[in-house]
């Protein structure tokens, strides 16, 4: 009798788990490629009159494009001049700042250092770096700094390296940043991404310059890239970086030097070298049968790390990774991607669907205007529609001037007094040298005439100040993240300068 229950229970429990296993949800076939060759072709038969309209628009001096299907280069091609008022043309080898594009390209190099994708969540540790919190500083991973998921606020330590402080006193001053919640607030930020690969070159025993050549740039044929900007500035067919004029007309006003931040902004290459690049991403780390980078540990780069974004321009979430903005489209097909810019003048991006095999990078020389995005949206809208679904242009124009309206530009129109403005004291008032622990020293000075100037950074970098009202002057700032005119506000021994105070540590007291 005892049998038959015990059999009868385990015949039910058999059928119970028949039913529930039948009933279960089955998940999602994954995702297929949906882009065929002969839409390739037919996407990249447009480029070369998309690029010419969208410079035409722009008035961007020069841009270099490659494209790669399925290991091979489909399309590679310079267009226009490497500088305004010269005959340099543009082409395949002349060589770009890549800007934050350099975010992937330095993400490659640590998957090929570190071998094992669990390395990228060990602790990070690099002499000169700590954060506030104490325990955030115990904790911090290579992944965490990578990801802006530390913590840091956005940008931090960018306005350090405009005054001209060396890459170890910025790096060693991120611990007076106030934090942000630890693994759940993204803030991009340069030099938390720089202190990562740091921290892992120094592990290595190496410099960071050594460590991308010997791991990535040397295996891989990409001859013309480095992460020293003397290689870029001293290259016989570099591109110029430019800005735009209040004509609409482009000059070569400005030199941007990224050494600073090496790893999230000093790479410099050529679509020739880029589209090697883009080949070892899509073929798994492998370049011309040869294996460069682990596969593993690449494919780690890959996965979102935290939201970026909770809804974004198309109303899906934006993520990112390590040095990759992570995304999925509505067919369930990764697509990652990466801008750079540098107001000073260079504007890129890079672009990958991993499944259909298929990436774009488009280099510029200008200063950002969306013109690398809105070609990249328009050969992959291209490339999957047979046609261009709309002016991309405009939309990615927009979408910079919104996020270049910095935090630190003023709401006052400082070459304006008001007509009552009250009169400035006595030089004297002013005079003298101030201190603060994150931005170093400032002084100010008096010429014969009384006229003031403001010193700040260790070169130190000049400012003649303009009075505006009572005990308020203001100067034009300078640099990537200059914000027009900016306030000085002296009061009670102490000076603030408006602009280096967004996180409201930019008072000095005077000595």
């Amino acid at each position: 009798m005892r049998t038959l229950r015990a059999l009868a229970a385990a015949t039910a429990a058999t059928l119970l788990t028949a039913t529930a296993a039948a009933a279960a949800p089955s998940p999602p076939p994954p995702p297929q490629p949906l882009i065929s060759d002969d839409a390739v072709d037919k996407a990249v038969a447009h480029l070369d009159q998309t690029v010419a309209d969208m410079m035409r628009r722009t008035g961007v001096p020069g841009v270099s494009v490659a494209v790669v299907h399925d290991d091979k280069v489909v399309h590679i091609k310079g267009y226009g001049l490497r500088r305004t008022g010269e005959s340099g043309k543009v082409g395949p080898d002349t060589v770009f700042q890549i800007a934050s594009v350099s975010k992937p390209v330095t993400s490659t190099v640590l998957a090929g250092a570190l071998t094992d994708p669990a390395e990228f969540d060990r602790h990070t540790t690099l002499p000169g770096f700590s954060l506030k919190d104490p325990w955030v500083t115990d904790h911090v991973t290579t992944a965490d700094l990578l990801s802006h998921r530390s913590g840091l606020p956005d940008h931090a330590g960018d306005l350090l390296e405009d005054l001209g402080y060396d890459q170890a006193y910025i790096l060693d001053h991120l611990r007076l940043e106030p934090l942000g919640p630890f693994r759940a607030s993204y803030d991009y930020t340069n030099f938390g991404f720089t202190a990562a690969a740091e921290a892992v070159a120094r592990a290595k025993g190496t410099s960071w310059q050594k460590l991308s050549a010997d791991t990535l740039f040397k295996p891989a044929g990409m001859t013309h890239t480095s992460t020293e900007f003397s290689a870029f500035i001293n290259a016989p067919d570099h591109a110029s970086t430019h800005v735009k004029n209040a004509d609409g007309t482009w000059s070569p006003r400005y030199v941007r030097d990224p050494d600073a931040q090496a790893p999230a902004g000093g790479v410099s290459s050529t679509a020739t070298d880029m589209a090697r690049w883009l080949r070892l991403q899509l073929a798994g780390g492998t370049l011309d049968g040869k294996r460069i980078v682990p596969a593993d540990a690449l494919a780690r780069t890959h996965l979102p790390e935290i939201v970026s974004q909770p809804t974004n321009a198309v109303g899906t979430t934006s993520f990112y990774g390590l040095g990759w903005n992570v995304g999925y489209d509505s067919a369930g097909r990764l697509r990652l991607s990466h801008s750079g810019g540098f107001e000073l003048g260079a504007n890129t991006n890079v672009t990958m669907l991993p499944l259909e095999k298929l990436g774009i990078v488009v280099l510029t020389n200008g200063a950002p205007v969306g013109l690398p995005d809105a070609l990249a949206l328009d050969f992959f809208d291209f490339a999957e529609h047979g046609k261009v679904s709309t002016d991309w242009l405009p939309l990615t124009a927009s979408a910079y001037a919104q996020a270049l309206e910095a935090p630190g530009r003023s709401s006052t129109d400082y070459a304006h007094p008001p007509t009552a403005a009250k009169p400035a004291r006595d030089s004297a008032a002013y005079t003298g040298t101030y201190d603060n622990p994150y931005y170093g020293k400032a002084t100010v000075t008096a010429d014969d005439n009384g006229a003031l100037t403001l010193a700040l950074g260790p070169k130190p970098l000049r400012f003649p100040l303009t009075h505006y009202d009572g005990d308020t002057f203001s100067f034009v700032t300078a640099g990537e993240n200059a914000v027009g005119r900016t306030g000085v506000f002296f009061a009670d021994g102490t000076l603030r300068v408006e602009y280096l105070d967004a996180e409201h540590m930019g008072t000095f007291t005077q000595q």
